[in-house]
Order: structure tokens, then sequence, then C-alpha cells
């Protein structure tokens, strides 16, 4: 589910219906355990039931993997009380290519989403107000609205040619909120066209829409957590866990590229880019950004070297070191250097799975822009060193190379 706007500065019908009358009883689940090898790598951590838990020595085979190119549909729904004053391309646009490139750049060029818009509006059969529709939507109105969205759709689109269903809402259509758009985990999945459908992305963004929200969305897919804090109240900073720093944390973000552990998870990193420490090391960290399609498509860049240090904290908690800097998705970063963050794989989503430390407790930066700015100065900076409290490890940014590379020194306590 997106955060809401900062602070102003099928063919088989039959079984849609049954599967969907299990909907409204749960609709949110961890996943189940089914997994694929992953890593070995000492510092990766045990996969947990936690909802997309942070560890990573498996992957979870019930979501799709994105190191390949995957296929996405988006299925444009309008509503008796309503006419479009926008279009299917016009709203496709919002959000392709933006989307693609977004992880073009935070893969290095290993994955590729590729959408499938319809060219049509297809019409649901009740008024938008009828399905109540909301950011914490009742489980029965929402297993009503995908049950008619899947019926309407149902004979227009071959499901079992894509990875990923967007079911995109008239924007302007009075019962449309736009703080609703979320993945839908379901705890039986559709079957449709001869193939499952575990979770689907309704979209009811307005127009134009938040800023990466479908990108945020998407990161769900791939068992990526939110990392934002929700106040109970709803009221507050929701950015104390992460700040600017991934874009499951806020799509609005500063520097939204995904953390090196997202990454590392993802498939995206290879084992030799990533460092286990064990004691000290002196290590050559290249900015987190660097690698992505050049200017103008022709080829990558940097990319294959150290991108994320771990040190390993106990069983299921690890502390990472990784250099942002304004390079690809990070252009806009407000400052650069090591950024330090802990990592609970027994966390789950909205629970603080990726907490920033904050090198700089005493300063802020970047008020007119930082979705939180106390922690926008959170990286180690050159000459700086941090002891990161509690836990006695100490990083010392020794120096820069000719191509921007970071040398640091990571002691690890014992």
């Amino acid at each position: 589910m997106p955060r809401p706007f900062p602070r102003p500065k099928l063919r088989s019908t039959a079984a849609v219906f049954t599967t969907l009358s299990a909907l409204a009883a749960t609709s949110l689940i961890s996943g189940p355990s089914v997994a694929e090898p992953f890593s070995a790598e000492p510092c990766a951590l045990t996969r947990t039931q936690a909802h997309h838990s942070e560890g990573l020595d498996t992957w979870n085979a019930a979501y799709p993997r994105p190191t390949r190119t995957l296929d996405a549909v988006m299925v444009f729904l309008s509503f008796p009380d309503a006419t479009p004053r926008t279009t299917p391309d016009e709203l496709a646009a919002d959000h392709f290519p933006a989307t693609s490139r977004f992880f073009e750049r935070a893969s290095y060029g290993r994955f590729a989403l590729r959408p499938h818009p319809l060219r049509n509006w297809i019409r649901m059969p009740q008024p938008s107000t009828a399905y109540a529709i909301q950011r914490d939507w009742s489980a029965a109105h929402r297993a009503a609205y995908l049950r008619d969205a899947l019926s309407v759709a149902d004979g227009r689109v071959d499901f079992s040619q894509y990875d990923i269903v967007y079911l995109v809402a008239d924007p302007d259509a009075p019962g449309v909120d736009s703080d609703a758009t979320k993945v839908v985990n379901l705890d039986v999945p559709l079957r449709a066209d001869g193939t499952d459908i575990r979770r689907v992305v309704t979209v009811f963004e307005q127009h134009p829409p938040d800023r990466l929200v479908l990108a945020h969305e998407t990161g769900h897919v791939f068992d990526l957590p939110d990392l934002y804090h929700r106040p109970v109240d709803g009221k507050g900073d929701w950015d104390t866990y992460v700040g600017d720093w991934d874009l499951m944390g806020s799509q609005f973000g500063l520097a939204p590229d995904l953390f090196a552990w997202h990454k590392w998870k993802l498939g995206w990193l290879e084992p030799r880019q990533v460092a286990c420490v064990q004691g000290s090391a002196r290590l050559t960290l290249e900015p987190l950004g660097a690698g992505g399609p050049a200017r103008g498509g022709a080829g990558f860049g940097m990319g294959r070297g150290t991108k994320l240090a771990v040190v390993r904290t106990g069983a299921d908690t690890a502390l990472a070191f990784e250099a942002r800097g304004p390079v690809g998705n990070d252009t806009a970063t407000c400052r650069e250097g090591i950024l330090v963050y802990r990592v609970h794989a027994g966390s789950p989503s909205g629970g603080g799975p990726i907490q920033v430390i904050d090198a700089h407790p005493h300063t802020d930066a970047c008020w007119q822009a930082s979705v939180y700015p106390p922690l926008a100065d959170a990286p180690v900076d050159l000459g700086e060193s941090f002891t990161v409290p509690g836990e006695g490890v100490r990083v010392e940014v020794e120096g820069r190379t000719a191509s921007g590379q970071w040398t640091v020194r990571i002691a690890a306590a014992g």
C-alpha cells in the first residue's frame, strides 16, 4: 500500500467466484513456505514466516522472481455512475515507461517489466460507490470488487500470458479513493486460463498519480515489505524507519533506489558483490546506483563491484553498509556517503524490518524536499567514522577512488 502524500513543501469465471468466497474471510497471508535455494552466504539471514520477511537464504516461490522479463496486463475499469474523463492510454502513460525504467536502473538491466495495457475501458456492473473503496478496505467489499472486475475482464484477457495483474480504476469516479491503491494477496489463488493468480494490484490513483506509486506496489509483488511506520492514529511522521532511502519506505523519497539488501534478495547482485564481514575488513564499495543504463540506453556502466557489506549480529539480524550518492535512481539525493541500516528477518512488513541508523543524530537536512529530514543526512561521509550504537561495530570512510568508489574499513565486535 502506498504512503499518503507527504506534508506540503480470467476466463474460468466459476473458479473466480468460488475462490473469492474465501477471500472475504481473510485476504492477507505471509505466503506459502515453498522455497527455492538462493544463497549460502553466512550473512544471508534465514527467511522467516513474517509477512514479506527480509530473510534471503531462500526465495519464496509463491512470488515471481524479477530476474527475467515479466509481463504485466493493465485492465482499465469504468463504472455506471461516472463517464471517464481520461483514456486508458493516458493512464498507462502515467505509470509507464517510468515504472519500467526505475526497475531497469535498480536491477542494472537484469530485470525488465513489460506492460500490456488494454486500449479500452471495461465497465463494472455496480456504481463505484457500491464498493466502499478506502485505504482500510473491508474484506467483503474488496472481494466484491475483485469478483466483479475479474468477471467482466473474463473473455477479454488471457491471464495465462501475464505474470502481474494491474486493475486500474477510473480515477474520476465518485467512489474511488486514491489512498486505497494496494496489492491484494489471496488466501487461495484464483484460477483463470489454467494459471494461478495469487495477488492483484488494485490501482485507484488520481491523474496524474503519486510519484513512483506503481513501482512501490510492484515491489510487494516481488515479496518486498513496507518500510514505513504507520502511526496508530494516522497522524505524525510515517518515515522514521528509513526516511528517503528506499522506495518501499516512501515513493516520494529523494533517494528511492532499493536498498542493496533488497537487490541481493531479488537476485540482482552476484555473490561476489556482497562482502560478509567477520572481524574486520577494508573494502571498496561501489555506489548503489552505479551500473544502470547509460544515457541514451546504450548499455551499462559500472555495476559489477562490491555493493553491500554485511555484519551478522544475531540469528535473524544483521547490519548492512552501502554507498549512496547522486547516481541512477538516486540523482536527487540529499547527502552521500556510507549508509548503515539494521535488518531484522523476523519483523513483518510495516513492523520495521529495516531501520536506517543515523550517523548524525543531532542534525538534519533538506527540509524543503526530504520526507524525513532527521534521516536525510544519515550517511557516514568522507573522512568520518561512526560506531553503531549498541553493536560495537565501527565504520571508517577512508577515501574515494578516481571512479567514485568509497574505501571503507569496518571493524566488527569480537
